[in-house]
């Protein structure tokens, strides 16, 4: 046989194969609906722009109005909502007339950190309320309509190394992403006859615009980059390309798992 014919006369088909894997690969989220909540900065705010250019309807959910507005701002076709999530009575009624979601990013949160010692009640109640009863109520709200709609769903926790390692003065924080990491399991399994997929990803420190500032000391950030074995801290990026993935229809076997964005904290 002579090859020198034989092989030139596959390229185009390898080619056409080639970019039917590519299109494969992509990621688009046209005709779908999701929330975000906490969308106002940070991960939140970048997940929530990174649906909309993948064709995403959104609507993004956070407590600070000038956030917001400049949210919307950059990208008109958001549709804002301004609820505190610590407020039961008032998210239900900010997000009743939302309309139906297909994907929801559970995303807002905060870290009142303290000692163990120097623990109030408030500070304790507050971030309760925030990293675990909004998510399991905004949670709520949407895979009921997942349910009655019958076409299924995909939500999105954002947790934390912290569910899995203990921090100094992080006692309540690493308390409440533990308890959304079992909440993400009990959900996985209840709401899997629904089709909804329930799923976590779990950062290290990530450098949005207030971590680049909470980490500027070069000894405290280098003391903890030092038990990170990629010898860094995530980017933005970083969690939003895995956001995206777990949303997506690639990962639709994907249900109650952990994904550690950590350069391997977690593994060492």
């Amino acid at each position: 046989m002579d090859f020198s014919t034989a092989v030139p006369s596959r390229l185009p088909a390898l080619s056409s194969a080639n970019r039917r894997e590519e299109e494969a690969m992509e990621i688009t989220f046209t005709g779908k609906r999701a929330l975000v909540t906490g969308a106002g900065k940070g991960i939140g705010r970048a997940t929530a722009l990174a649906l909309a250019r993948g064709g995403a309807e959104v609507v993004a959910v956070t407590r600070t109005q000038a956030d917001l507005d400049t949210l919307v701002h950059e990208c008109p076709s958001i549709k804002p909502v301004c609820v505190d999530l610590a407020d039961w009575d008032a998210t239900e009624h900010a997000l009743k007339d939302v309309g139906p979601i297909d994907l929801l990013v559970n995303n807002a949160g905060c870290a009142r950190l303290q000692s163990f010692l120097e623990i109030t009640q408030d500070s304790f109640d507050m971030s309760f309320n925030v990293n675990v009863k909004a998510a399991l109520h905004v949670a709520q709200i949407v895979a009921r309509g997942m349910k009655a709609r019958g076409s299924g769903g995909s939500i999105l926790n954002i947790s934390s190394q912290a569910s899995h390692r203990a921090f100094k003065d992080h006692a309540v924080y690493c308390a409440t992403k533990g308890a959304l990491d079992m909440l993400t399991k009990v959900m996985a399994l209840e709401l899997a006859p629904y089709q909804i997929r329930v799923n976590s990803v779990n950062p290290t420190v990530v450098l949005t615009d207030m971590a680049k500032i909470g980490w500027s000391d070069p000894v405290k950030a280098n003391a903890m980059i030092s038990r990170i074995p990629m010898g860094k801290f995530a980017e933005v990026e970083d969690v939003v390309h895995a956001i995206l993935f777990l949303l997506s229809d690639k990962s639709a076997m994907t249900n109650g798992a952990f994904l550690p964005i950590d350069g391997g904290f977690l593994a060492s």
